[in-house]
C-alpha cells in the first residue's frame, strides 16, 4: 500500500475546504460592494422663516444678488466663490420660479456697490431699481457665513427672499452644516447616493464629506427644500 497517495475522503475533505474558501473569498467581496448602506438619523434644517405656506403666486421671477461672505479671510472668501455658482444651480433645480442671477458688475451700475447685505441699510430706491431692471418680483440676499474646506468639512449659508413690492421677507433660513455631526454626515451621504445613482459596487457615499464643492451643494439643496410650497 501506497502511505503517499491521498484516500478519496481525503481529496474530498480538500475540494470541500477549498469551496469553502472560495465562498468565503466571494462573500467577503459582496459584502463589500454589495450596498454603501447610511444608517441613523438625518439632519433636518430648523433655522428658518416662512411668511406663507406658499409662494405668492405673483413670485415668479427673483434676482439673485452675487454672494456675500462674513468672514474676509482667504478661506472663506474661497469658498464664497466656489459655492456661488452651486448656490444658483441649486435654487433653479427647485422650479419655484425662475432665477435670475445679478453679476456684480450690473450692481455696481445699479446701486454703486458690487454687494449688498440685508442685514445692512439698504438704498431708499434699492428695491425699485431692481425691480425696473430686471422685472423681478423678489430679490435673494445670500451670504456664506462659515466655511472649511478640510475635514470635517463645514458650511454655512444664510439666505433672504424680499419681495420687491412690499420689501417684506417672505422666507429668510440660517444655517450651519458640520460633518463632524453625525446627523448632517447621515444626510448628505444619502443625498450623495441619491444624487449619483451608482450601481451597488461603485457606490460610495463617503466622498462627499472630502469634496467642498459636492458638500457645499449638499448644504444649498437641503437649505432650498425650506422654501414655501409652489
Amino acid at each position: 500500500m501506497n502511505r503517499n497517495r491521498p484516500s478519496i475522503s481525503g481529496f474530498a475533505t480538500l475540494i470541500a475546504l477549498l469551496l469553502l474558501s472560495l465562498l468565503g473569498l466571494s462573500s467577503g467581496c459582496k459584502t463589500a460592494s454589495l450596498s454603501d448602506p447610511v444608517t441613523g438619523v438625518g439632519y433636518q434644517p430648523q433655522n428658518y422663516y416662512r411668511s406663507f405656506g406658499n409662494l405668492p403666486v405673483n413670485i415668479r421671477r427673483v434676482a439673485v444678488l452675487p454672494t456675500t461672505c462674513d468672514d474676509q479671510s482667504s478661506d472663506v472668501q474661497h469658498g464664497r466663490d466656489l459655492l456661488e455658482p452651486v448656490i444658483s444651480e441649486e435654487l433653479a433645480k427647485t422650479k419655484k420660479f425662475e432665477v435670475i442671477v445679478v453679476t456684480p458688475d450690473q450692481l455696481r451700475v445699479w446701486t454703486g456697490r458690487t454687494s449688498w447685505r440685508a442685514e445692512e441699510p439698504l438704498p431708499p430706491d434699492f428695491l425699485k431699481v431692481l425691480k425696473r431692471a430686471l422685472e423681478c418680483d423678489a430679490v435673494m440676499f445670500g451670504r456664506v457665513s462659515q466655511y472649511r474646506a478640510y475635514p470635517p468639512l463645514t458650511v454655512g449659508f444664510s439666505f433672504k427672499l424680499a419681495d420687491v413690492y412690499s420689501g417684506d421677507f417672505i422666507w429668510a433660513v440660517d444655517e450651519v452644516f458640520d460633518s463632524s455631526e453625525p446627523s448632517v454626515v447621515n444626510s448628505a451621504r444619502r443625498y450623495q447616493l441619491m444624487r449619483e445613482q451608482l450601481p451597488a459596487s461603485l457606490a460610495d457615499s463617503r466622498s462627499i464629506l472630502t469634496s467642498p464643492r459636492s458638500f457645499g451643494r449638499y448644504a444649498a439643496n437641503s437649505v432650498f427644500q425650506t422654501l414655501p410650497a409652489r
